[in-house]
């Protein structure tokens, strides 16, 4: 998925190549990249087009502000606002496309990324905005969105008849174990490590037994923690994530052009290629590595984590039923802003080279963040509820050993080192 070295364009190329538009200096690329070799039939879709679009997007604008009164008597202030609403959003995103500059993915194409780019800053906009005002008026906001929101939610618990039986496990089971299997699997494609996914997904089931005297339905049967979601829905889904990452990592990648191609079977393949990573790089955390790594993994861990419970918290916040596909855009929409910004961050620790964060993992970040924040702005006076003294124990204790960890790991050598360096030089004086 990411531009490697062999696709960059060299000085002798010619001037009539598709070339995308490089960062500069200070970001992930450096170099101009040149996606198309001799490809006429795709080469059209890698060439500049921007004036050639804003000449499209005026013409349109003109047409509405001349032949749209005419319906403007049929159409009430409700929809007016709607339709001016999504004009503008398709604005940005058409701006996004063609301004943006180049992630460090270019399949399918480097303006599909760009526009995930203008979508994770849409909903930071929209949540920023929505930081504003009360948690009534957000719901009344949302509830113009979709009348079918802004009402209360019936309060559901899955702790009750807890024995492991066939009929019990059986009544457990819906729609959202695959939702929930389908999560992980994207879970283990974005961060390419099988421990860590292990770690995440343990330690999510360890955040609901934390939280569950503030949401209801973080209160599961044993069973339903550790052998329905970890053993099951988590496994199948990592399991396969991580075969997906395991065939992209070891496929050979060829990447002649359609018009190159003799067979027709070819052309489909190479077609359905465009849809697959130019090339697959495995993330290798190096969590014990440096300290650097160790506060960058834990910080992931973190974010990841965050991301996961402010979905729950959002919901029962601001009345949005489970089965509502506002979650489900919210879902993909972070799945794909993390796919980039994984690859920026990941790209940011490891590459010394390296001196900017992503624009992407900064802003998916900043995302997740702002939902933490709303979430505590509404949540005041929402969980009466104290902490049991056992969660608070237990996070005490996690929190000091992670600590210490640090402090014996890097810590006390960094001091043993500079204390020999010390010695070191007075023994040269």
């Amino acid at each position: 998925m990411t531009a490697s070295s062999s696709s960059q364009a060299s000085p002798t190329d010619p001037p009539n190549k598709a070339i995308i538009d490089p960062f500069d200096a200070r970001s992930l690329q450096v170099q101009p990249v040149s996606y198309i070799d001799n490809d006429p039939p795709t080469e059209f879709f890698y060439r500049p087009r921007t004036l050639t679009v804003l000449s499209a997007m005026i013409f349109g604008l003109v047409y509405v502000a001349i032949y749209h009164e005419e319906d403007d008597k049929q159409l009430n202030t409700s929809t007016n606002i709607k339709f001016g609403s999504m004009a503008g959003v398709g604005f940005f995103l058409l701006f996004a496309m063609l301004q943006f500059r180049d992630g460090p993915f270019i399949r399918p194409h480097p303006a599909f990324w760009r526009i995930v780019l203008g979508l994770g800053v849409l909903y930071q906009m929209f949540l920023v905005f929505l930081l504003f005002q009360d948690k009534f008026d957000a719901r009344l906001f949302l509830r113009a969105i979709d009348p079918t929101l802004g009402r209360p939610l019936p309060e559901r618990s899955y702790a009750e008849n807890c024995d492991l039986t066939y009929e019990n496990v059986k009544n457990q089971i819906d729609i959202f174990v695959i939702y929930h299997a389908t999560g992980w699997y994207a879970k283990a494609v974005v961060l390419r490590d099988y421990w860590f996914c292990w770690i995440l997904s343990v330690m999510f089931e360890v955040m609901e037994y934390s939280l569950q005297h503030q949401l209801n339905n973080f209160a599961e049967c044993w069973w339903d923690h550790w052998i329905l979601d970890v053993l099951i829905c988590n496994w199948v889904g990592l399991y396969f994530g991580m075969k997906t990452c395991e065939y992209f990592e070891m496929k050979g990648y060829s990447w002649r052009g359609i018009k190159q191609i003799p067979s027709s079977k070819g052309k489909v393949k190479r077609i359905v290629q465009q849809f697959t990573p130019h090339h697959w790089t495995k993330f290798e955390w190096g969590t014990t590595k440096s300290f650097k790594n160790y506060v960058a993994v834990l910080g992931l861990l973190f974010l990841f984590l965050q991301a996961e419970l402010n979905s729950f918290y959002l919901k029962y916040l601001l009345w949005v039923p489970p089965e509502h596909p506002i979650n489900t855009y919210r879902a993909l929409l972070l799945f794909m802003c993390s796919i980039p910004g994984t690859r920026e961050a990941y790209q940011y620790l490891t590459d010394k080279n390296c001196k900017r964060f992503g624009p992407q993992a900064w802003l998916t970040i900043a995302n997740i963040m702002t939902e933490s924040v709303i979430c505590y702005k509404f949540g005041r006076g929402e969980f009466p509820n104290p902490a049991p003294n056992e969660v608070v124990i237990f996070w005490s204790v996690l929190i000091t050993s992670l600590v210490g960890y640090a402090i014996w790991q890097f810590g006390i050598p960094a001091l043993k080192k500079r204390r020999r360096s010390k010695n070191s030089a007075k023994k040269e004086e």
